[in-house]
């Protein structure tokens, strides 16, 4: 299935935040650059987080933000993307390690660069997963991301 079949087929949270802008071609997200796929991951990644938080959770907002900080920072990022690698498929890490070889420019400082990249390439395979319109895949590797253990996690794709 080619990808304007896949995009025909699925009806996706891509497609409602499409129908809210009209008139703006959605792109082909292989032919985006990985930090470009981040910049979008990231703001998906920290929605997952959000709303994992909401919905488990009976946190006051503020205590929301700090266990949220402690979600997406590079570190916590660095070790979701370990427990999700063993479930990836071939293109998916693909898509990880272009974002994680990525040339980035500056690294903030509190954060180590090893765990910088993995985040980054993290951020970028949920990018590529959201402009895809792959949601299933997308919220089956968010909850082995975001949970402490892989349990119940799909089966390795190829």
């Amino acid at each position: 299935m080619d990808y304007a079949d896949h995009n025909k087929i699925n009806e996706t949270m891509l497609s409602a935040v499409s129908a809210a802008l009209p008139g703006i071609p959605r792109r082909d997200p292989r032919q985006l650059s990985p930090l470009v796929l981040a910049y979008i991951g990231d703001t998906v990644y920290d929605l997952f987080v959000r709303t994992f938080l909401v919905e488990s959770s009976d946190l006051t907002a503020h205590k929301m933000h700090l266990a949220a900080t402690k979600h997406v920072c590079a570190a916590a990022q660095a070790a979701a993307f370990r427990r999700i690698e063993p479930f990836l498929s071939e293109d998916e890490l693909a898509v990880f390690k272009r974002g994680r070889n990525a040339h980035m420019g500056t690294v903030p400082k509190h954060a180590e660069i090893a765990h910088y990249r993995a985040a980054t390439g993290l951020e970028a395979l949920v990018g590529y997963l959201y402009l895809s319109g792959a949601d299933v895949r997308l919220e089956e590797l968010m909850r082995i991301a975001l949970s402490d253990t892989p349990d119940a996690a799909p089966p390795q794709r190829s």
